[in-house]
């Protein structure tokens, strides 16, 4: 049995920007009737007041304001004839799909370094000072550290780090102990924790401060 008093969003008209909600829809629906030109246009303005008011996170974005009044046309169905500051879009564009984005046809062989890491020991390659050549080695060999650590911390050894620049660069950056390149030593839990010390001197600061105002109390 259908009860009349209940009114079920399901039963109502769809929302053509769900994001603004029903009043705002029934606003413009409302605006859209108003006959005399001039009152429409101030309706159409406080409208898009509101609008802006309900997101003020994103008026400074570019074309913010150009967004609302196609936004405003959009929910109107294009049916509000207003001097607007923006001309009305054409439905036919705002409804067209957008082109299809073609996926990246990179083969990255080592994916936990990235295609970065690769471009750099191209890079690295194709240096012929080798004092140049070996630091910028060393730190491609630090960063790739501080990645591998991210993944697996149990074997981010200067050996497989140094196979691994040999694979990455198709044997031509071979690294023997006679170069003496060895990557910094970092600590796993300070991947893990960003705040780093910082963060330990901040807790340590709360908690020193907590134990003050629990003494001043008494």
């Amino acid at each position: 049995m259908e009860n009349k008093y209940l009114d079920y969003n399901s039963t109502r008209e769809r929302l053509v920007m769900p994001e603004y909600g029903r009043t705002i829809q029934n606003m413009v629906r409302y605006a859209t009737t108003i006959e005399n030109r001039e009152e429409r246009n101030r309706c159409a303005h406080s409208i898009v007041s509101i609008m802006a008011n309900m997101y003020p996170q994103l008026k400074d974005t570019p074309d913010f304001k150009h967004k609302l009044w196609d936004h405003l046309y959009i929910i109107s169905d294009f049916k509000l004839d207003i001097d607007a500051p923006y001309p009305m879009p054409e439905p036919v564009k705002l409804m067209r799909k957008p082109d299809r984005v073609p996926y990246p046809g990179q083969n990255i062989r080592l994916k936990h370094y990235g295609h970065i890491v690769e471009d750099l020991i191209e890079k690295a390659s194709n240096i012929e000072d080798p004092q140049a050549k070996r630091v910028t080695v060393e730190n491609i060999a630090n960063f790739m550290k501080a990645s591998l650590l991210a993944w697996n911390k149990d074997f981010a050894t200067d050996e497989r780090l140094f196979n691994d620049i040999r694979i990455l660069s198709s044997g031509r950056l071979v690294i023997d102990e006679e170069d003496g390149i060895k990557t910094a030593a970092i600590r796993p839990e300070k991947m893990q924790n960003p705040r780093g010390n910082y963060g330990k001197k901040a807790n340590n600061a709360k908690r020193k401060n907590k134990g003050n105002k629990n003494r001043n109390r008494y």
